[in-house]
């Protein structure tokens, strides 16, 4: 039997567990592969789901993506009204009244942004897939909590630590979450659009060419107190 659509598989979570919200995110390239967005709240119960029904199986997690979305600043344009003085017609030299006048202005605000997390399930039982799912943190800084998928595919478990490491999203319910690329003691998160590099590369045992400048010019600035080792 041929996978279900991703309409289809988003009705039929939306049977199974009541309260969910799942949205279709389309997909324009031309893989076409559209999404699942799900909330946090029942992702659970929807991975519990897409992996026992008895038709979709989804019994294997291949991958797992972090994504980082910054603020976004979006402009609009909108009418305001405001009453604006104008001379009254007929009236004496210097008389005027206050009339309504609408005009557009354009207004900004910034939308906050998000760390969102991609999965790609398959089912080895039926040979079908990938159905991709999706969710997302509340923000950035301080609501980074998502629901570890590790009790229900065991393959998460070392793609999730990874995503904590370098996105910086905290799953809850993981078993053993702590970094797995970069040493404990590490701050920020390398793979965070706005990760600005350090000079002293620390990392790099080997440095060369710009890196070697850098860490030379860091090390110049250490020696001569303008910033800290």
């Amino acid at each position: 039997m041929a996978l279900k659509t991703v309409e289809e598989i988003k009705a039929a979570i939306l049977a199974a567990v009541p309260g969910a919200s799942v949205t279709m995110l389309p997909n324009p390239s031309p893989s076409a592969q559209q999404s699942l967005l799900i909330d946090a709240e029942h992702a659970i119960a929807i991975a519990r789901f897409l992996r026992d029904d008895g038709e979709l199986a989804l019994d294997f997690l291949s991958n797992v993506t972090g994504v980082d979305w910054l603020d976004k600043e979006i402009a609009e344009k909108v009418k305001v009204t405001r009453q604006v003085a104008k001379p009254v017609e007929g009236g004496d030299p210097g008389q005027v009244q206050m009339v309504d006048e609408t005009v557009e202005e354009t207004r900004k605000h910034t939308e906050p942004g998000y760390l969102e997390t991609v999965y790609h399930l398959f089912s080895v039982a039926k040979k079908h897939g990938p159905v991709v799912l999706r969710m997302r943190t509340a923000n950035r800084t301080d609501k980074v909590n998502l629901p570890s998928f590790t009790p229900i595919w065991r393959s998460a478990e070392f793609q999730e630590r990874e995503v904590f490491d370098l996105f910086g999203v905290v799953f809850t319910g993981h078993p053993d979450l702590r970094r797995i690329l970069m040493w404990d003691e590490f701050k920020d998160f390398p793979m965070r659009r706005d990760y600005v590099e350090p000079d002293d590369f620390e990392y790099e045992p080997t440095a060369h060419d710009d890196v070697l400048k850098r860490a030379q010019a860091h090390r110049a600035q250490v020696a001569a107190g303008e910033v800290k080792e």
